[in-house]
């Protein structure tokens, strides 16, 4: 059998734990590329070495060379700056757009039959330049962020009632910055809504912690931002993949018409299969949220008007 292969392009805190988590999976096989030199050598070395305590025949290779990334079947684009206390997502804009662009480029060449998904902040304005730049069908570009945020809200849920985590399940609409749009009705705990279990105070507060959930961690952090997350956010929709699991994940996609979205990447419920996005899975919002979801969408369109994409 043929194993699938899996790019990750950065080294850093994202991307090396991201190859990690995808070797434990043991699904794929994992190339993981870097500008500098001996860094994704080193870091796929250590990974591979661990392959024989956590069952994992994965080979992992590290390069400088966008050579050896041909023929992926998912690339995972974690290049760019992290975010420094005090930055909003935003304010990477240009420079990671510069980086992600050229990335994009050089995967391109050598993996055209490739699944993109991009982690790079601002996520949903750099989903829309691989878009821009592939040329590639919608199903195949795609953003990480509703995962993450999602997962995010089930554990702050899990904290508030103090149950375990493998009982909830949560969606999060819209851009991943500070507009993104928890949404509590359709936030469950073993079926039940968690608006008949926890009283608005703490749903409100939930939902804002949410939405600041990854500026929580870069405040505490103080240098670098969140990754172990976002690493096993980017895991969950790589097996989904794979395996065609047809699983609905909330992810940033190119919506055309959807949630009343055209033309831009936001947040929202999908089926991911061995296609890739293979339908965008519409929820009947309230007027309030609908209104929330387009002042989020609102707020991508801005960053992608910057950009002149």
């Amino acid at each position: 059998m043929i194993r699938k292969k899996v790019t990750v392009v950065g080294a850093g805190f994202v991307g090396a734990s991201t190859a990690m988590a995808l070797a434990q999976q043991n699904l794929t096989d994992v190339v993981l590329t870097d500008i500098i030199e001996g860094m994704p050598q080193g870091k796929a070395l250590d990974i591979r070495e661990a392959g024989p305590l956590i069952g994992s025949d994965a080979e992992v290779i590290g390069t400088n060379n966008y050579v050896d990334t041909q023929g992926s079947d998912i690339v995972v684009i974690t290049a760019g700056l992290p975010r420094k206390p005090g930055m909003s997502r935003d304010d990477l804009l240009n420079t990671n757009a510069k980086i992600v662009g050229g990335v994009t480029d050089e995967i391109f060449k050598h993996s055209p039959d490739a699944i993109f998904i991009n982690v790079t902040n601002p996520l949903d304005a750099m989903a829309q330049i691989i878009f821009s730049k592939t040329k590639l069908p919608r199903s195949r570009v795609m953003g990480m962020a509703g995962c993450l945020d999602s997962t995010r809200m089930r554990t702050f849920i899990s904290m508030e009632l103090g149950i375990s985590v493998e009982n909830i399940h949560a969606f999060v609409l819209g851009g991943h910055g500070d507009t993104m749009v928890p949404l509590p009705r359709y936030a469950t705990v073993s079926g039940v809504p968690i608006t008949e279990l926890m009283s608005e105070e703490q749903i409100n507060r939930i939902s804002d912690r949410t939405r600041k959930g990854g500026g929580e961690i870069v405040k505490l952090l103080g240098t670098g931002s969140a990754f172990y997350a976002p690493a096993a956010s980017v895991c969950e929709m790589v097996e989904a993949i794979l395996l065609d699991k047809k699983k609905i994940l909330p992810c940033c996609v190119h919506l055309e018409g959807e949630y009343g979205v055209d033309g831009l990447f936001v947040g929202v419920p999908v089926i991911l299969g061995a296609g890739g996005m293979e339908k965008v899975w519409e929820l009947n919002l309230t007027d309030s949220e609908q209104a929330e979801l387009k002042a989020s969408a609102d707020a991508v369109q801005e960053l992608v008007d910057i950009l002149g994409i």
